[in-house]
C-alpha cells in the first residue's frame, strides 16, 4: 500500500522563505494577527489528518467504489469514508478559511489551500466530497441573499452540509448556453426546477444530513444562449424557517457514472422533477455568479494534481532506493548486493526529478496564487485588490491546465519507475495515474483553459495582465542580473520572457486576420507561459537556496539540484512548443474533414 508523508518542510520553505506570506498577509486588516507559528501548527495537524485518517482509505476506497440503491436513490460511499468525514468535521477543518460571522476560523485561504494539497495527496476521491462545499460557500457568500446566507452558510462552514455545482447536461458540457433545465416561478417566490444534470461530483451520499446543490437553469422568458442562464440553490431536503429539515426535495441521483478513476467519489446523474429552488443573484445572470464557484474549482483541480504528483513522487523515490535491478553502466554501485538499486540509473533519476520538479514548482505557483487571492479578497486598498484579482485571473488557467498536464506526466513516470509492479493495484501507482487523468478534463478541459488564457486573459486586454506579471519577472531579472551565482537561472528566464513577448505579438497579429489562429496556438502557448511562471518561481527558490546552502542543511542542496534539473531538462521543452505554436493553423485545417 502506498505511503504518504506531508511535505511540511517544503511548504514552510515556499511560504516563509520564498514568498514571505506572513508579511504579505499582515497588510490585510483581517489577517493582521496572522503568524508563521499558527500557520505551521495548523498544517502540521492537517498533515496528520491526511496521512493517518485519509491515506489508509485510498486504495480500499478505489477498489470498493460507491453503491447506489436505485429504490431510495441513496448512495453509500466506500467503507470508512463516512467515519473519516465525521473526524474532519469534529476537527473543525471545514471552517478553516470561512468567515467568522458564519462560524468560520477566518484563516487565510493559502492555509486552506495547503491543507487541501495534503488531503488530495492522501485521498483525492474522498477530498472531493467536502471540496466543492468551499465553492458553494464562496458563491453564496458573494451572491446569496441574506436569507440564503443565514440558512446555508453556517451549515456549510461547520461541514454539517456539503455543496455541489450542477452545470453539465447530457447534451452540453462547457457550452452552457445550450442547457435546457427549466425553472418556473411560483407565487411564494420560489421556483420549480426540472431537468437532468450529469457528472455531478459528490451529488449524492450519506455522509451528511443535507446536500446543497447550486443549479443552472433557464427561466421561461430567458434569452437564448449564456445570457439566459440563472442560478438557483436547491437543497436535497427543504429547510424550514427555523432551520430544521423539511421534506425531501425533487432532486435525486438516477445513476452513478462508471469511471476510469476517482472510483470512491460518487459522480452522479442527477434528475430534477419540480425541485424547489431559490434564485441566487439576478435573473439571467447566473453564469457570472457561478463563476465564483467555477474559478475556485479550477484552482482546486490544479491542487488535486499537485497532490497526486507529490504522493506519486514520494512512493516512486522510496521504491527506487529499495528495488535492485541490473548494474550501473559505469560499474557496480552496491557491490555487496546482487544488483544495484534502480535509483543509480540515469533515466530513473530523470523520471523522479521530473515529478519532483513539477511538484515543487507547482507548490510555489499555487501558494503564490492563493496568497494573491487572499489579497484580492481582503486588502483594504482598492487598487491592490484589482491588481491581485487581475493576476489571479491570469494565472488560474495556468494552474488548472499546466499543473494537471504535469500531474499526468509525473504520475505516469512514477508508475514507470515501478516497472511491472506499477501496473498492479496493490502498489497504488496505477490509481494515481487513473485519478490524475480526469483533472485534465473536468472544470473546463485544458484546451478550454488555453483558449481562456490566450484569447480572453491576454489578447482580450491587449496583453495588459501579462505585461504586469512580466514586469515582476523583469524586475527580478534586473535585481539578480549581476549575481554571478544566479546566471544559470536568470539567463534562461530572461530569454524565455523575451520569447513569450514576441510569440504573443505574433499570434495576436495572426488572430486579427483569422481568429482560428488562437485555437491553433493556444495549447502550446499555455504550456510555454506555464514554463515561464515555473522558471520564475524556480529562480526565486534557487536564490534562497543559494543564500542558505552554507548552513549545511541538505534541504537547500536538494532544492538547488532540482532547480538545475528543471532548467536543464524541462524548460527546454519551450523551444519545441514555440515552433509548433508558430506553425499556425494551416497544418491543422488543410485536410478535408471527410478524410478523417
Amino acid at each position: 500500500m502506498p505511503q504518504y508523508n506531508p511535505p511540511l518542510r517544503d511548504m514552510q520553505f515556499v511560504m516563509h522563505e520564498v514568498l514571505n506570506i506572513v508579511d504579505e498577509l499582515k497588510q490585510c486588516p483581517k489577517h493582521a494577527d496572522i503568524d508563521a507559528d499558527t500557520i505551521n501548527a495548523v498544517l502540521e495537524e492537517g498533515g496528520k489528518f491526511a496521512a493517518e485518517v485519509l491515506a489508509p482509505l485510498n486504495l480500499s476506497g478505489d477498489a470498493e467504489g460507491c453503491a447506489l440503491d436505485k429504490t431510495t436513490h441513496e448512495v453509500t460511499p466506500p467503507k470508512g469514508f463516512k467515519e473519516a468525514y465525521a473526524k474532519y468535521v469534529e476537527g473543525g477543518w471545514p471552517a478553516l478559511g470561512c468567515d467568522p460571522e458564519y462560524g468560520g476560523q477566518g484563516l487565510p485561504l493559502v492555509v486552506n489551500q495547503s491543507f487541501y494539497e495534503m488531503m488530495n495527496s492522501a485521498n483525492q476521491a474522498w477530498t472531493m466530497y467536502p471540496g466543492l462545499s468551499h465553492g458553494a460557500y464562496e458563491c453564496l457568500h458573494a451572491h446569496g441573499t441574506p436569507e440564503q446566507q443565514a440558512t446555508y452558510l453556517p451549515k456549510l462552514t461547520s461541514g454539517e452540509w456539503t455543496g455541489t455545482m450542477c452545470l453539465t447536461e447530457p447534451h452540453c458540457g462547457t457550452d452552457l448556453g445550450m442547457l435546457r433545465t427549466k425553472a418556473v416561478p411560483q407565487a411564494d417566490g420560489t421556483y420549480k426546477i426540472t431537468g437532468a444534470k450529469i457528472f455531478i461530483s459528490a451529488g449524492e451520499h450519506n455522509m451528511v444530513e443535507n446536500i446543497i446543490h447550486l443549479v443552472l437553469a433557464r427561466l421561461p422568458d430567458a434569452p437564448e444562449g449564456s445570457k439566459g442562464i440563472s442560478l438557483f440553490v436547491v437543497p436535497k431536503f427543504l429547510v424550514n424557517a427555523d432551520g430544521s429539515l423539511g421534506p425531501r426535495n425533487g432532486i435525486f441521483c438516477a445513476g452513478l457514472e462508471h469511471k476510469m478513476g476517482i472510483h470512491a467519489n460518487s459522480t452522479c446523474q442527477m434528475v430534477l422533477e419540480d425541485a424547489v429552488g431559490t434564485l441566487v443573484g439576478q435573473p439571467n445572470k447566473g453564469l457570472a455568479a457561478m463563476f465564483v464557484m467555477m474559478n475556485a474549482a479550477r484552482l482546486g483541480v490544479g491542487n488535486q494534481s499537485l497532490g497526486l504528483t507529490e504522493v506519486a513522487y514520494q512512493n516512486a523515490a522510496a521504491y527506487a532506493k529499495d528495488r535492485i535491478q541490473m548494474r550501473a553502466l559505469s560499474g557496480p554501485k552496491a557491490p555487496e548486493k546482487a544488483a544495484d538499486p534502480i535509483i543509480v540509473h540515469p533515466d530513473v533519476r530523470k523520471m523522479l526529478l521530473t515529478a519532483r520538479a513539477y511538484a515543487e514548482g507547482g507548490r510555489a505557483l499555487s501558494t503564490y496564487v492563493a496568497v494573491t487571492l487572499d489579497k484580492a479578497l481582503a486588502s483594504d486598498d482598492e487598487d491592490e485588490r484589482k491588481a491581485a484579482d487581475d493576476e489571479v485571473a491570469l494565472l488560474t488557467p495556468i494552474i488548472k491546465a499546466f499543473i494537471t498536464d504535469n500531474g499526468w506526466i509525473a504520475t505516469s513516470h512514477c508508475m514507470q519507475v515501478f516497472g511491472g509492479h506499477g501496473f498492479i493495484h496493490e502498489w497504488g501507482m496505477e490509481q494515481f495515474v487513473r485519478d490524475a487523468r480526469i483533472n485534465m478534463i473536468y472544470e473546463g478541459t485544458n484546451t478550454i483553459q488555453s483558449l481562456d488564457l490566450l484569447g480572453r486573459k491576454i489578447l482580450g486586454d491587449n496583453g495588459a495582465k501579462l505585461k504586469k506579471f512580466g514586469k515582476k519577472i523583469a524586475a527580478f531579472v534586473e535585481e539578480e542580473g549581476t549575481n554571478e551565482a544566479m546566471q544559470e537561472f536568470i539567463n534562461p528566464l530572461a530569454d524565455l520572457g523575451d520569447k513569450v513577448t514576441k510569440l504573443t505579438t505574433e499570434i495576436g497579429m495572426k488572430a486579427f486576420q483569422n481568429p482560428d489562429e488562437v485555437g491553433a496556438a493556444a495549447v502550446d502557448y499555455l504550456r510555454v507561459v506555464g514554463h515561464l511562471t515555473f522558471a520564475y518561481f524556480w529562480a526565486r527558490m534557487a536564490k534562497v537556496a543559494l543564500e542558505k546552502q552554507a548552513s549545511g542543511d541538505k534541504f537547500y542542496t536538494a532544492k538547488l539540484s532540482t532547480a538545475r534539473f528543471y532548467f536543464a531538462k524541462l524548460l527546454p521543452e519551450t523551444a519545441t512548443l514555440i515552433r509548433t505554436a508558430r506553425a499556425g493553423l494551416q497544418p491543422l485545417m488543410e485536410m478535408d474533414e471527410a478524410l478523417f
